[in-house]
């Protein structure tokens, strides 16, 4: 049986990470964190464009050693489409490697994650403003409903969170 990959997809601080961990407990599995934040956490400076292939080719690494830790689901916190986001806003345009490998790497099953959470500062967010969330909730949203691939829409506290991403994963399983 292949592992189903769920990727954990939306703006920032809207409960993502938390979100993963909560499913791969309830699921008996593992999920991949976010690579940006523990480069960017890392880093001792503002990033650059070139830093977001670096955190790209991160995910993606990361995703590809835990697959095999993964028990029927992998938990993906976040997949490339965000750095295509990110770059898209930052930079105006996005690496073509970033590009091809979001078209080459497939995912089962989407979950998006809404902006109906209070906002959390960190110092490395950047776009707390109403307007930029719903900004990046629709960017988000846009690429789930164009994606061909099945997706949730996920939102309430962390229990209806929790309830709605199991309740989507079960429906996406009896098709």
């Amino acid at each position: 049986m292949s592992i189903k990959k769920i990727v954990v997809i939306g703006p920032e601080s809207t409960g993502k990470s938390t979100l993963s961990a909560a499913l791969a407990d309830a699921l008996k599995t593992v999920w991949v964190p976010e690579y940006a934040r523990g480069y960017l956490e890392q880093l001792g400076r503002p990033y650059e464009e070139h830093d977001l292939l670096v955190m790209a080719r991160g995910q993606l690494q990361t995703e590809d050693e835990l697959l095999p830790q993964a028990n029927q689901y992998l938990i993906c916190d976040t997949d490339l489409n965000v750095i295509k986001v990110w770059s898209e806003n930052t930079y105006g345009h996005c690496h073509k490697e970033v590009l091809e490998q979001i078209a080459q790497r497939p995912y089962d099953l989407y979950l998006l994650t809404n902006i109906d959470i209070p906002w959390e500062d960190d110092p490395l967010r950047e776009h707390a403003s109403p307007e930029l969330r719903h900004y990046f909730y629709n960017q988000y949203k846009d690429i789930v409903m164009n994606s061909g691939v099945p997706w949730g829409d996920i939102s309430g506290d962390h229990e209806q969170r929790v309830a709605k991403a199991l309740f989507s994963i079960n429906q996406w399983l009896e098709g």
